[in-house]
């Protein structure tokens, strides 16, 4: 079995590596139809063409479409129709019986939203291959997504599938390896930005079930996602920024999101365009913030606007974001460990070394004394954010807060945060999808996490069965699990963003299965 899965493997990184030759995404496949399709709104959804596979050759539809546009009548959509195959309607989603309980479902919806090795895929589609079975998060999210994935893999221990766990962790190390790190997800439109990186939280869960020498077999691709974090950091003067990396007024190194392209999203193509022509900045600027904001996942809140203001005043890129330096920390700090595996003690000590010097950064930086609130900071003004939203656990979740600021942060959450359905994203109400009144499942469990850490159990008991009742009240009334909810009123579905509710959904499914696991009394 073994010789079959290293065949198998070695075949798909030479199909990858023919293919990788002429990588390209569908508006530099398809210049001047792509503009059209996605501007005149063939299709309600942008991702829709950007997921649809071509027929035929770039070159021979360009002809077709050239030549026909100029003829009396021509009907772009039909023209669409022609030439290219429609990803698999969101619509067709599996509907659960409801009476057969809630956790019959979570375990059923794993087969439903797992997909198969995808060892070549079509030619010229944007879909990357990846070697091993993988979850996808459900609705319009036909891809693997990166931060999505350590949440749904929390729900895959509990459903007793480590091998599914296992595979992810190799398709994301397969990414790291043949790009230099994990995209967004794996489409070729992708390719300009990474997510969260919670890869050293998956290898550490990993770890968990299977002993340390997970931490060998991935401390290559450990290694890889730092170096991609920290490029460019060393030739960096005080007060500069070079795509993830920034150096503070005191010498120190922190990161920030950051994608490698400044122009419109492909799968948003529309919207970007149309948003920019509202403000007065460079539309080039303005684009390179989005991307940034959705490298953060959270795309959008008010946590990167200009406070008071809307999207067009967006500057993800001037934020070095508190939440993204804890996980960069945990990623430190699980290289000291997968190198003092490997029996290299000097690797092992200049890794602590990095994480203690960010972990003083933090202190630094990002420590608001009073709003008693872990903030993001802005490295263009010298300042910190005004805008306190529940990236603030994320020091809890990973060590970084001492046992008085964990306490102040507990208050502010139960005064603040807390509402009937869970811990709301922000306190600002402003449509866009990750601010009030939504909240999303892994900031619900990175705070319970982080809580537990400091021994505030009472606190995170409420959280938890607040957000296990809204999501079981939801089912009941849908037979289904959401991407987002609204737990101001939870009675009425999470709403905002660029796109419909979804529903699945992979990193739901994952907290609540754990939740469910860790306080039966809720669950029962």
């Amino acid at each position: 079995m073994k010789k079959i899965l290293l065949a198998c493997l070695c075949l798909l990184t030479l199909t990858v590596s023919a293919q990788n030759t002429t990588l390209r995404t569908p508006r530099q496949l398809f210049p001047g139809l792509f503009e059209a399709v996605q501007m005149q709104r063939v299709f309600p959804d942008n991702k829709t063409f950007v997921d649809a596979t071509p027929r035929e050759a770039p070159a021979v539809i360009l002809k077709a479409y050239n030549e026909q546009r100029q003829l009396p009548g021509f009907d772009l959509n039909r023209f669409v129709l022609a030439y290219f195959r429609l990803p698999a309607s969101a619509e067709t989603a599996y509907h659960t019986n409801i009476s057969r309980g809630l956790r019959t479902h979570l375990d059923t919806l794993w087969t439903v939203l797992q997909r198969p090795p995808t060892y070549s895929v079509a030619q010229y589609s944007s879909l990357l291959p990846l070697p091993r079975p993988y979850v996808v998060p459900g609705g319009r999210f036909r891809e693997v997504y990166y931060w999505d994935s350590y949440f749904t893999m929390l729900g895959l221990r509990v459903s007793h599938r480590p091998d599914l766990i296992r595979g992810m962790v190799d398709n994301f190390a397969f990414l790291i390896n043949r790009y230099g790190f994990i995209p967004n997800g794996n489409r070729t439109y992708y390719l300009t930005r990474s997510q969260p990186p919670f890869f050293s939280h998956m290898v550490e869960l990993l770890a968990q079930e299977q002993g340390d020498t997970v931490l060998r077999r991935y401390h290559g691709a450990l290694l890889r996602e730092y170096q991609f974090w920290m490029a460019g950091a060393d030739s960096l003067s005080v007060g500069q920024a070079r795509r993830s990396v920034v150096r503070l007024p005191g010498g120190e190194i922190l990161n920030r999101y950051w994608d490698q392209s400044a122009e419109p999203r492909e799968e948003s193509y529309q919207k970007d365009v149309l948003a920019a022509q509202q403000g007065t900045r460079p539309a080039g600027q303005f684009y390179r913030d989005v991307r940034a904001a959705a490298a953060s996942g959270w795309d959008f809140s008010s946590r990167w606007f200009v406070p008071g203001a809307g999207l067009e005043s967006i500057r993800t890129t001037s934020l070095v974001p508190v939440d993204l330096n804890c996980l960069l920390y945990q990623l430190e700090t699980t290289l000291a460990r997968s190198s003092q595996v490997q029996a290299n003690a000097a690797a092992a000590k200049s890794f602590r070394a990095k994480a203690a010097a960010r972990a003083k950064a933090i202190q630094q930086y990002c420590w608001d004394k009073q709003a008693n609130w872990f903030m993001d900071y802005d490295w263009e003004q010298r300042k910190l954010s005004p805008v306190r939203t529940l990236a603030g656990v994320f020091p809890l979740e990973s060590g970084l807060a001492t046992t008085a600021q964990a306490k102040q942060v507990a208050e502010g959450l139960r005064r603040d945060f807390l509402k009937p359905g869970g811990l709301v994203t922000t306190l600002a109400t402003t449509g866009q999808q990750w601010d009030a009144p939504n909240a999303w499942a892994p900031l619900q469990w990175m705070a319970i996490q982080g809580l537990r850490r400091y021994k505030q159990n009472e606190l995170a008991s409420t959280i938890a069965q607040r957000w296990v009742s809204l999501n079981r009240s939801v089912f009941q009334q849908t037979g289904k699990l959401m991407e987002k909810y609204n737990v101001l009123q939870p009675n009425i579905l999470g709403g905002g963003g660029e796109y419909p509710l979804q529903d699945g959904f992979g990193w739901t499914n994952g907290v609540l299965l754990n939740l469910m696991q860790e306080y039966p009394d809720i669950a029962n």
